[in-house]
């Protein structure tokens, strides 16, 4: 970090290290030795690049026995978004799409006249456990280890280590168990363009593409299915990110750079700008250090459709990066969202790690909690035009109902969304096929949570992973 904050840090690690030396006038009981020093990590953190560092609550960190616990009372009253780990490798891995996994994702609901726990598939990744035991969108999760599904363990069918699965299947307006599934989570390098293709519809030639989650490792994948599209000759693009709950901001900023005007993009022209807390807005501002400040579209971009309109599918689980896509793409081409309200996640983080603030003290110091990270939010971003504070989300142009009880294959002309938006394209209906799809449930219901990864929450974050502390000197 930049130098005035390294030597802050110096000196509360002399403090740090004398813990056992110092009094302290407050009552109640100490943390451990282990426990102080997380905290302490926290606190020096936190009191630096928090956006509302000026609004945390003055707690004594040294009475905190736990340290999640004391992260989560420092929080300012409308960050629903910062983050502590115990797992930061997990964490940093899951950015690069390295999940432990059966790779399934799913939305979870309850029958309201019962209270019983449901999931529904919304997507499978390829070459997973969940594909390779047949698992598919739409398929019915209603058991889980031959036992209900509960508040208490909904999470288990995303993050265990093994498991067993009941299917059920909709009949007469009841739901009766079926086939049961074991399966084991494998540790997968998870590409997160699923499936693409292009299809035609009254005259136009329509490019589709889901994109699960931004991450840059895998910016080529978008540059392939891209290309593609450009040698089919496309007239449209439809992107799908209606579970994608964000990531990197250079995947963001690969993305919209491959699909915006060409005139934009050779310019680099601003996608977004960012807004820090007070101290740090100052610095970059005074110091006119523009690439703490600002994002561009990338004018190197290897692959450029150069649209003037897109259309992208959205829904309760379109946040963070997902939604830097659409406003930051909104002020130079027309974008078109269809589906439901996006997340509503305007800001954006950074993983700071004890290793990278305590580095002058040596790892005979850090090394002891060199597991631990954290995900403060330490900016808010706007688009060209000014846009931010987008707290209830992105209200879709056109609504769309992302029905997954009457599930077609993702990119199929009939599945809701995507009809929805061929036909704004074309201007034309698409008639339906008949097929032997399963009819929508009367059983009232209420879906109350999704996810596929633990680390759901932290993509919605925005990880602004380039920041340079060391700038000013």
């Amino acid at each position: 970090m930049r130098d005035r904050i390294k030597l802050s840090f110096l000196m509360v690690i002399v403090i740090a290290l004398s813990f056992g030396c110092q009094k302290d006038d407050s009552s109640g009981t100490e943390a451990s030795e282990y426990t102080k020093k997380v905290n302490l990590f926290i606190k020096d953190v936190m009191d630096d690049v928090y956006l509302w560092y000026n609004k945390m609550p003055n707690i004594n960190y040294k009475y905190e026995l736990n340290s999640f616990d004391y992260f989560d009372k420092l929080l300012y009253t409308d960050d629903k978004w910062s983050f502590i780990t115990d797992d930061v490798e997990a964490l940093e891995n899951s950015f690069e799409g390295i999940e432990k996994t059966y790779g399934y994702s799913l939305a979870f609901g309850r029958f309201i006249d019962t209270q019983d726990i449901f999931a529904i598939v919304e997507f499978v990744y390829p070459e997973t456990p969940a594909s390779a035991a047949g698992i598919k969108r739409g398929d019915i999760i209603v058991e889980m280890n031959g036992a209900s599904i509960t508040d208490n363990n909904y999470t288990d069918l995303l993050y265990s280590e093994s498991i067993s699965i009941t299917l059920g299947i909709l009949e007469n307006e009841a739901i009766r168990a079926d086939t049961s599934i074991n399966l084991a989570a494998a540790q997968l390098n998870l590409n997160p363009v699923l499936f693409s293709n292009v299809v035609e519809h009254e005259g136009h030639k329509i490019g589709y593409m889901f994109y699960a989650q931004f991450i840059d490792n895998y910016n080529t994948s978008i540059d392939a299915a891209l290309q593609n599209m450009i040698n089919e000759q496309i007239t449209d693009l439809v992107i799908d990110l209606r579970y994608n709950p964000g990531g990197v901001i250079w995947a963001a900023q690969h993305l919209c750079s491959a699909v915006a005007p060409l005139d934009v993009v050779n310019t680099n022209s601003i996608l977004v700008k960012y807004f820090w807390n007070d101290k740090y807005q100052k610095e970059w501002v005074d110091n006119q250090i523009m690439h703490n400040l600002e994002v561009y579209f990338d004018k190197t971009a290897p692959v450029k459709l150069g649209l003037d309109h897109i259309h992208i599918l959205t829904g309760s689980g379109t946040a963070s990066a997902s939604e830097l896509t659409i406003t930051g793409l909104s002020p130079y081409m027309d974008v078109t969202t269809v589906g439901d309200t996006t997340f509503g996640k305007y800001t954006g983080s950074t993983t700071f790690k004890p290793e990278e603030i305590y580095k002058s003290a040596g790892e005979s110091y850090y090394g002891e909690i060199s597991n631990w990270g954290i995900q403060p939010i330490i900016l808010r971003y706007a688009n060209s035009a000014g846009v931010t504070d987008f707290k209830g989300g992105f209200v879709p142009t056109i609504e769309a109902e992302d029905d997954l009880w009457n599930t077609l294959p993702l990119g199929t002309k009939e599945e809701p969304l995507f009809k929805a938006a061929i036909e704004d394209i074309s201007g034309s209906p698409v008639i339906a096929m008949k097929s032997g799809r399963r009819q929508t449930t009367k059983i009232p219901y209420k879906l109350f949570d999704r996810g596929f990864s633990k680390f759901d929450r932290n993509k919605r974050e925005l990880l602004i992973d380039n920041i340079d502390f060391n700038t000013l000197k």
